[in-house]
């Protein structure tokens, strides 16, 4: 399964800008102009950050025009496939707190299996299962989004040339893709349910890293 990227966040350009001046002449105003570009780019993600819902719907129209593109088509079957797989795993992270409960509850039950969490610890500084712990997710909701568009438009890029259409018999990857998305969902709800949080704000702040019962 692809793992998923871990693009720049608003305001916090990757890119690096190379010094025209460093470089030879030949290629200063190719540097010039990739610098420009990139810092124009950069302006334009920290410009959509605030709009989260007009952000979304361009990725759905993007989503839904890569879809149309697929079915009129009828191929490039395989770039489907691995485009929905890496939004699987986009979306399991973004749903995933960062830091996993269960993780935490084996590290502690092994320090007390090696004796080094035996300290007397007062009732008042036990956690509570029902204290507020902000849900930080291992996905932000703005790499989550910036990832699916790149990964949405380099689908639609790759849709325009026939080597990768690779011929394959689609309901197979159909049937595969649905059983998949089923278990790993299974999966993730009954660790949601397990550790008690909600990813979502749902009338309430959300919480999670409760003790499971």
């Amino acid at each position: 399964m692809m793992s998923s990227t871990d693009p720049q966040t608003p305001g916090h350009g990757s890119f690096g800008d190379p010094s025209p001046s460093s470089m030879p002449a030949a290629l200063q105003p190719i540097a010039t102009n990739y610098t420009r570009f990139t810092r124009q780019y950069q302006a334009l993600l920290d410009r959509s950050a605030p709009h989260i819902l007009q952000r979304w719907l361009t990725t759905f129209g993007l989503v839904s025009l890569f879809v149309l593109r697929i079915v009129f088509s009828q191929g490039w079957y395989i770039v489907c496939y691995a485009h929905a797989i890496y939004l699987l795993n986009l979306l399991l992270a973004f749903l995933q707190p960062r830091f996993d409960p269960s993780l935490e509850a084996d590290l502690t039950a092994d320090e007390i299996e090696e004796g080094g969490a035996d300290e007397y610890v007062l009732p008042s500084q036990q956690p509570k299962d029902d204290e507020f712990r902000p849900f930080i997710r291992r996905l932000p909701e703005w790499n989550f989004w910036l990832s699916t568009t790149r990964a949405t438009l380099i689908a639609l890029f790759c849709t325009g040339f026939e080597v990768f259409d690779v011929p394959v018999y689609w309901p197979i990857l159909v049937i595969y893709f649905l059983a998949l998305f089923a278990m790993t969902m299974r999966r993730q709800i009954q660790h949601m349910v397990k550790y008690k949080y909600i990813p979502f704000d749902i009338g309430r702040k959300a919480r999670y890293g409760g003790s499971p019962r």
